[in-house]
């Protein structure tokens, strides 16, 4: 069992709480915008505290459940280690406030002989664990792998990342939060080379400024959408200040899906 271990302080550990959460994101939604009518199963994600960055995430996984599939691989940044290269959560169970999601074994083995992965950290890192309680909420019966990266060349994770979409019953989330503790026009000025270069699939522009925590998860997916001919749309982008109304220190969150 991969055990909750930041339950209580960026998400509820309980399920009624986190329910309420949920409904509450998907209800103010559909009052502000109307979601769209596509499928995808492949999204980038904030991953802050659920308080803070769950309307925005929240969006992308209401898409990925239209889109039918259940499982996939989780790829987020490493906060709290550095290292080089790629770990890969061996898990069976991935405990959340919904019970417990299933891991799969088949593709652990799978990205173990194909790309050499193994596991190189304690798998206790927030940047997939918030999307836990989404996945098991929106696709309850799915499967999951958790990738987490240090030092990564982004071919190598552009590789994973097209095996993994390119399976019939697998999709991808992408976990990143924009810039850090800015003003908020400074934040959103430097959010929106990010955001443009996400919606116009331009490595160019997001390595020229983008301040993102998971810029090379980023980076991997833009290059995957080219490799695979997807077309991304911007579901969400806002910052901390619209929860906390602190303009002084502000993050940046971004939810995207391609199809």
């Amino acid at each position: 069992m991969r055990n909750m271990s930041v339950a209580g302080m960026f998400y509820p550990g309980g399920a009624e709480e986190e329910l309420s959460y949920i409904n509450h994101f998907t209800k103010l939604y559909d009052e502000r915008f109307s979601l769209p009518q596509i499928k995808s199963k492949a999204v980038i994600v904030p991953h802050a505290g659920h308080v803070y960055s769950g309307f925005t995430a929240n969006a992308a996984y209401r898409i990925l459940e239209r889109g039918g599939v259940k499982n996939f691989v989780l790829i987020g940044p490493s906060h709290r280690v550095a290292f080089d290269g790629v770990s890969l959560c061996e898990e069976l169970e991935y405990e959340t406030p919904f019970g417990s999601l299933r891991g799969s074994l088949e593709l652990v083995e799978e990205l173990k002989e194909r790309f050499g992965l193994r596991t190189l950290i304690s798998h206790s890192e927030h940047s997939t664990e918030v999307q836990f309680p989404f996945l098991k909420h929106y696709v309850p019966d799915g499967k999951i792998v958790e990738l987490v990266y240090g030092r990564v060349d982004t071919d190598f994770l552009s590789k994973i990342i097209d095996l993994v979409y390119q399976k019939e019953d697998w999709g991808v989330v992408i976990s990143t939060d924009l810039s850090h503790f800015h003003t908020l026009k400074q934040a959103k000025d430097i959010d929106n080379i990010c955001v443009g270069s996400v919606e116009r699939l331009d490595l160019r522009q997001l390595n020229n400024g983008c301040e993102a925590c998971g810029i090379l998860g980023v980076e991997a997916m833009i290059k995957s959408a080219i490799n695979l001919n997807l077309s991304p749309t911007i579901l969400d982008y806002r910052t901390s200040f619209d929860a906390s109304g602190d303009a002084t220190r502000v993050v940046g969150y971004l939810s995207a899906c391609f199809e």
